[in-house]
């Protein structure tokens, strides 16, 4: 990627015990009462299709699922700083492969895939109808680029630079006004009409106060979702379960939105 495709650095500010209070009470000891929970660690991205997963599987297999939403990257974090947990799901493969190269996953398989389209806010101040007028909004908010929508939207932007040329990129990466720590809160600010547009994941473009905004296909990026059972699991085999359980379950992924390649 040219170095002018990337936005302002913004510095993401989380410590070490703010991310460990995050882990607080999870996992379990008694890998032999069913009664424990299985705890996964989910990007944010997975709300809704993971709790129907784990409620599916709860009521199949019997034991309680207890479910964890953030950024990629902070659950990353998480584990790599011993928090207890026995199953993590990223929206980027290379958070799993990191993590499996430290000791600290098994090897990752995909289960899901995703990518981005622009939204903006019903009232849509910029008047923005395609992702060439993306240079028009005043105001843009996107990923931070620790997070995997961030760098996937980079990633996008660099695309563009490539086929729309320099001015455009430039002109999109000079409005962008606000980098958060996750594609939700990327939504968030642009329902409460906080910006002109932002960049999210497909997954996320659907709420009653957006609209969405395809990006072509030839300048989109494909997130892929890859699940794995943790190292440090006290009931790693409920854990290696429980992943065969979402990669097999591909009808409910694509009817939450995602793709499987």
């Amino acid at each position: 990627m040219s170095p002018n495709a990337q936005f302002p650095v913004v510095a993401l500010i989380a410590s070490a015990s703010t991310l460990a209070l995050a882990a607080v009470g999870l996992g379990c000891d008694d890998v032999n009462d069913r009664s424990a929970p299985l705890v996964v660690l989910a990007a944010s991205s997975l709300t809704e299709v993971f709790t129907e997963l784990a409620q599916n599987y709860e009521a199949q297999a019997g034991v309680p699922v207890r479910l964890s939403f953030a950024g990629s990257q902070a659950l990353r974090l998480q584990v790599e700083q011993g928090a207890r947990a026995d199953v993590f799901a990223s929206a980027n493969e290379e958070h799993v492969e990191e993590l499996q190269r430290a000791g600290l996953a098994e090897p990752p398989r995909a289960f899901a895939s995703n990518d981005l389209m622009i939204i903006v806010p019903r009232d849509n101040p910029a008047q923005l109808s395609r992702f060439t007028d993306l240079p028009r909004a005043g105001s843009i908010i996107v990923g931070a680029p620790s997070v995997p929508v961030g760098r996937y939207t980079r990633e996008v932007i660099a695309n563009a630079r490539s086929a729309l040329g320099d001015a455009f990129s430039d002109a999109v990466n000079a409005s962008v006004v606000s980098q958060e720590h996750n594609s939700r809160l990327v939504r968030a600010k642009v329902a409460l009409g906080d910006a002109d547009a932002a960049l999210v994941y497909r997954t996320d473009a659907t709420h009653p106060q957006v609209t969405a905004i395809e990006i072509p296909s030839a300048l989109n990026a494909r997130a892929r979702y890859a699940i794995s059972a943790l190292s440090s699991s006290r009931q790693r085999e409920r854990a290696r379960a429980f992943a065969d359980f979402v990669v097999a379950a591909e009808d409910v992924v694509r009817a939450h939105g995602f793709g499987r390649d």
